[in-house]
């Protein structure tokens, strides 16, 4: 696993990883770039071509995705679709509007989906693409499986307390158990 992370971090991330029984020899912090197109690519320059079938994207403010999506995405891609996405039905109405805020249409919901992560792809279909955004450059060719409400990307303060609540939700029923 190859995990990017900004330069001024990368110190942490590995004192972190310490802690975890193996990670030192299964995990390797990169200082990331600018952004994470750049990132991508940092981390992806250093996997040796041929190293790997399969290759997933993560991003770590989707913390909660779980263990079954995660697999979900492999099986897919080991089934032979080249590049697979999670993803979740949109459940509001979306507005299209123009430069001035004024509603132009309305969208079909029952076509739209949320995007999620991780996701995954062969390494020949990741390395032909890899960059800003290689599912909206492979278009058509991205295969979907069932996303999860809990793998939410937490980018809002809201995101984090739903975050948290979901935390304490598992903290409390595994003390059950």
């Amino acid at each position: 696993m190859i995990v990017t992370a900004p330069a001024r971090h990368v110190a942490s991330y590995r004192s972190a990883l310490r802690a975890l029984p193996g990670a030192e020899t299964r995990v390797r912090v990169l200082p990331g770039g600018a952004d994470r197109a750049e990132s991508t690519r940092l981390a992806f320059a250093a996997v040796e071509p041929g190293t790997y079938q399969i290759v997933l994207l993560h991003d770590a403010a989707r913390a909660f995705t779980p263990p079954a999506t995660i697999r979900a995405v492999v099986s897919a891609v080991a089934e032979g679709a080249g590049a697979v996405v999670p993803v979740l039905p949109v459940t509001d109405t979306v507005k299209l509007v123009n430069a001035d805020d004024v509603v132009t249409g309305t969208q079909d919901r029952a076509r739209l989906r949320t995007v999620q992560s991780p996701q995954g792809f062969t390494e020949e279909v990741f390395r032909d693409v890899c960059g800003a955004d290689p599912v909206s450059k492979l278009g058509d060719a991205v295969h979907t499986v069932a996303g999860h409400p809990n793998a939410l990307r937490v980018a809002t303060p809201f995101d984090l307390a739903v975050a948290e609540a979901m935390l304490v939700r598992d903290l409390d029923q595994r003390g059950k158990s």
